[in-house]
């Protein structure tokens, strides 16, 4: 029951309970019970709204960064994940395989502050052996929603 729930929240957070409990043919209590178990648990982590933000007024650049580091003895990377994702632009943090140690989304307002925030609060902190910074210039899919308007042909059809 409990995977069959997360599938169908997955994609739709908002369903309502007893709508949900329809779909999966379960009893409506059993669902809700099972949900705030789940969330007790951390299993459901939170519920977020997925925002198109190049269709606002809102101005925001957002950054993929490599962190390259040494772990820490006897800690390893974890702690070094914390004092990362503890700032505020920091919109998550991923132990990564590879050439690089984390990946690192982050979001600001210009591309100077995110420059900024690399240079005076990410490379400078202990253990952090080097960054390189990705700007993201288009988002065409974001958490399995397509946003990228679909291509349409504008030529105009010429027959014989």
């Amino acid at each position: 029951m409990r995977n069959r729930i997360l599938k169908a929240i997955e994609h739709d957070g908002r369903v309502d309970i007893g709508e949900l409990a329809i779909r999966l043919g379960l009893d409506e209590t059993a669902v809700a019970n099972e949900m705030s178990e789940m969330e007790k648990e951390g299993v459901i982590c939170g519920y977020f709204t997925l925002i198109d933000w190049d269709k606002t007024d809102s101005q925001t650049v957002t950054a993929l960064i490599e962190v390259r580091c040494t772990p820490q003895r006897g800690q390893g990377f974890d702690n070094i994940a914390e004092r990362i994702y503890k700032y505020p632009e920091v919109t998550s943090v991923y132990l990564i395989s590879g050439g690089f140690d984390f990946l690192v989304t982050l979001e600001g307002k210009t591309l100077k502050e995110v420059a900024t925030f690399v240079t005076d609060k990410l490379s400078v902190q202990e253990s952090i052996l080097s960054c390189a910074t990705h700007f993201i210039l288009e988002k065409y899919k974001e958490h399995g929603t397509i946003l990228a308007k679909k291509y349409e042909d504008e030529r105009m059809l010429i027959t014989p």
